[in-house]
Order: structure tokens, then C-alpha cells, then sequence
């Protein structure tokens, strides 16, 4: 048997008029059709089928408990070591402060309409369901970025997710204040917080970053249940100018592309001298990088695009509207206000996007495949519902009424215009019986 090739040596360049045929679905057919029938065996199994699932798929042993508890969660935090506690101790408070001034910058509205009041309130989910990634590496961030930001939303109860929870996990679950955790991941884990099984409830909305078989089920299961968006394996675009430091692009680089062999890194720019610069540091980086293995993979996937017309690269980045972000280079930061594209932009070559990863504020739940373009990334907003109210008196005006009934029967809706008239009707009636109430009052 021969050993794999892990030569490699340079970004593949792809141009800019063939950047759209490299966008990757955001989930592959072949996995949507396997995950739909892991989510039916779980919905008619239940608890059973789960931990047959777990069992084969997420090292769960015969006999192992499915979810660890509120009290054990708490001894968790005994079994992390005191500086990596109070590392995620500071990191869920950065997200909590980010994540409250969020939702204090929305508020209930109420506004005078035609005979009367209409508005909207804020209210948040019951109850949701938090999936941290658990396969390659343990992510008690992810833990920290959903569960944290649940609880300030007001969230009353939530539940953690995550296959062969580390100490540093259940540690996470506990500093975030969740109910319980789940030791299953994958699609089934998904769906098992979708469906509630056991003494997991079923969830109002289930949030969290994953692969491609937790993606595709938070796509099918969306109509059973409220999703945040699809962050699938992640993606970071580089844009760099010529006076860019090419040691920290490959730096960066690296840094996503270590998370997954599916993640996609892509390094966009108008020098050609950049980008063979960065493939001299990509190739002296990982040689000394303990993920190489992985990292190589997701490099072999990545590209670099070379365009000297700003206005074709910046539509380049447009059309590709990354997951993450990165603006390298004093003329790329100042094209920041053009890109509006991207899951989280980072801006300068001080704001590395492993920052954002680590709880400096905004959220590192964010929409991949492209998503960008019609989504923002988890936030407080992701558990909270705006659900609308009407209040009108008496005294809705005719013009109102009229325009009510015209347009229901240019619809063919004759009922929602009888409706609407019964009002007409009642108010009449009203104010006769208030006419003759008064002539009487007077003649008595």
C-alpha cells in the first residue's frame, strides 16, 4: 500500500470568469439523500435508534448515558484546568456583552394606524438546541458562541450538542448555564434536539456550526423546527494588496484551512508577486504544522484568483460571498466599505479572523456555500421572534373599510369581505342603539 502524496505546492489559480463554477453546493446530493433517512430513523426509533446511531457513529459505548446532566456538567468545571476555565469564562462574557448590545439595539414597536394601534414584540424561543462540532476537534467555542448567546436572548431552556464531549466542552455547556448535554453528533444529533427524544425536549430552533451531514439536516429538518442559517465547512477569502505581509496571509490561510479537509481558503489579489510569496510561506508553514495532513487537503481544494482591475477582483469577492472575510493590505482595507458579501469581514492585518473564533464578540456562527449573500451570522436576533398585533376601536374608517372589501373581492374572497362588513353592520347598529338610548334618557 502506498502512502498518500501530500506534495504540494501552490494555490491552484482559477479566473475570475471561472470563480462561479468553483462555488461547492452547500450541501452534496449524495448527502442529503443519506442524512434524510438517519433523520427518519430517529424520528419513528426515537431514544433506541439514536444510541444505535450514536453507538456506530460518535463512540458512544453500550450502556453510556445519552445526556449528561446539570450536576455533572458543573463538575465539569473541576476537571478543566483553572487557567483554561477562566480562559472561557472571559470569552462567554466577551460574547454576552457583544450579543446584549445587539438585542438592546432592537426594540418593540408600536405605531398609530387607521382606527387604531399595530405593533410588534420581542419574544424569545422556549427552547433551543446548541450543536458544537466534535469530530476532529473538541469546540468548546462553538459551545460558548450558541449556548451564551441563547441564554441573552432569554432563552429559558437550552441544551448543548456535541459527540465525545473534552472536559474543556462540558466545561462550556456549564459556564454557559445549559440544561443538559447531548453526546451525539451528526445529522442524528440534529434531529434527535428537532424531535426530542429522551430527556432531550424538542427544540424550537436548533443553531450551531457543522459538517455536511449537520447541515444537510438542519436544511431538511427546517420546516420542523426554526434553524439559524447553513455553516457548513468553513471558508475563508483573503484579499491582499502587493504591500501586504505574506507570512501572515499563509498564517491565516492555514488557520481554516486546518479546521476540515472540505474547508475552502482562497486568496484573492492583483499581484502575482503576493501570491508566489504566499505559496513560499504556505509551503514553509506547513512543514512544521502538527495539521498539516488536513491542512494540505483543504489547501488542494482552495484557489487564488490574480485580477489587476479592482473593480473584476472586488466582484470576484462579491460572487463568492465567503463565510470569512480578510482584508490584508493598506489599499485592501480601504475597499472594506465596498464588500458587502461575506458572513464576517476583518479588517487590517491586527484583526486575524482567529480573533473572531475566539470570542472577541461577534459571533463565529456564520453562513458558508455562498449564503452570505441573503444571511447574516447567529445572533441574539436568531432566537427571538417578532410576532405582529392589531388593535382597532369602533371607529375604523369607511375609506379603510371600503378598500378591505374591494380588494378581498378582487381576490374572490367573498367571506374576508363579509367580514370586513359585518364591522360596517355592527358599527351602524351601534350607534343607533346609542341615538335612541340618549333621546330617551332626555324625554324621561
Amino acid at each position: 500500500m502506498t502512502a498518500p502524496d501530500r506534495r504540494w505546492d501552490g494555490l491552484r489559480v482559477v479566473a475570475t470568469a471561472d470563480v462561479r463554477s468553483e462555488k461547492r453546493p452547500v450541501v452534496p446530493p449524495e448527502v442529503l439523500r443519506a442524512t434524510g433517512e438517519i433523520i427518519e430513523e430517529v424520528r419513528r426509533g426515537g431514544e433506541a435508534d439514536l444510541r444505535r446511531l450514536a453507538e456506530r457513529w460518535d463512540g458512544l459505548a453500550p450502556g453510556d448515558a445519552l445526556v449528561v446532566g446539570p450536576g455533572e456538567l458543573a463538575a465539569a468545571k473541576d476537571d478543566c484546568a483553572p487557567e483554561d476555565l477562566a480562559a472561557l469564562e472571559r470569552c462567554a462574557a466577551r460574547i454576552a456583552s457583544f450579543a446584549e448590545a445587539q438585542k438592546a439595539s432592537a426594540s418593540s414597536v408600536q405605531v398609530e394606524v387607521e382606527g387604531g394601534l399595530a405593533g410588534d414584540r420581542l419574544v424569545p424561543v422556549q427552547v433551543a438546541g446548541c450543536y458544537a462540532p466534535g469530530g476532529r476537534y473538541p469546540l468548546p467555542s462553538s459551545v460558548l458562541m450558541t449556548a451564551v448567546t441563547a441564554r441573552v436572548a432569554g432563552v429559558e431552556e437550552v441544551w448543548v450538542a456535541s459527540p465525545r464531549p473534552s472536559p474543556e466542552v462540558r466545561a462550556a455547556a456549564a459556564v454557559s448555564g445549559a440544561e443538559g448535554l447531548l453526546v451525539v453528533g451528526g445529522a442524528q444529533a440534529i434531529a434527535a434536539l428537532a424531535y426530542g427524544v429522551g430527556p432531550v425536549p424538542e427544540c424550537d430552533v436548533v443553531v450551531g456550526p457543522g459538517n455536511h451531514w449537520v447541515t444537510a439536516a438542519k436544511l431538511l429538518l427546517s420546516g420542523v423546527v426554526g434553524i439559524d442559517l447553513l455553516a457548513g465547512p468553513s471558508e475563508l477569502v483573503v484579499v491582499a494588496t502587493s504591500d501586504a505581509s505574506p507570512d501572515l496571509i499563509a498564517a491565516d490561510l492555514l488557520a481554516q484551512a486546518e479546521h476540515d479537509p472540505q474547508a475552502v481558503p482562497i486568496l484573492l489579489t492583483p499581484s502575482r508577486d503576493t501570491l508566489a510569496d504566499v505559496n513560499r510561506s504556505l509551503v514553509a508553514q506547513l512543514a512544521t504544522l502538527p495539521s498539516a495532513e488536513t491542512a494540505t487537503e483543504a489547501l488542494r481544494g482552495g484557489f487564488a484568483v490574480v485580477e489587476t482591475d479592482v473593480d473584476k477582483l472586488l466582484a470576484c469577492c462579491e460572487r463568492l460571498a465567503p463565510e470569512h472575510l480578510q482584508l490584508h493590505g493598506a489599499l485592501a482595507e480601504s475597499w472594506a466599505d465596498r464588500l458587502t458579501a461575506f458572513g464576517s469581514l476583518f479588517i487590517g492585518e491586527g484583526s486575524a479572523e482567529v480573533f473572531g473564533d475566539y470570542g472577541i464578540g461577534p459571533n463565529h456562527t456564520l453562513p458558508t456555500g455562498g449564503t452570505a449573500r441573503f444571511t447574516g451570522g447567529l445572533s441574539v436576533f436568531s432566537f427571538l421572534r417578532r410576532p405582529t398585533w392589531l388593535a382597532l376601536g369602533s371607529d375604523v374608517p369607511e375609506a379603510l373599510l371600503d378598500d378591505v372589501v374591494r380588494l378581498a373581492r378582487m381576490e374572490g374572497l367573498e367571506a374576508h369581505a363579509r367580514a370586513a362588513e359585518a364591522r360596517r353592520r355592527r358599527r351602524a347598529a351601534g350607534k343607533r342603539m346609542s341615538g335612541t338610548g340618549s333621546e330617551g334618557s332626555g324625554g324621561g
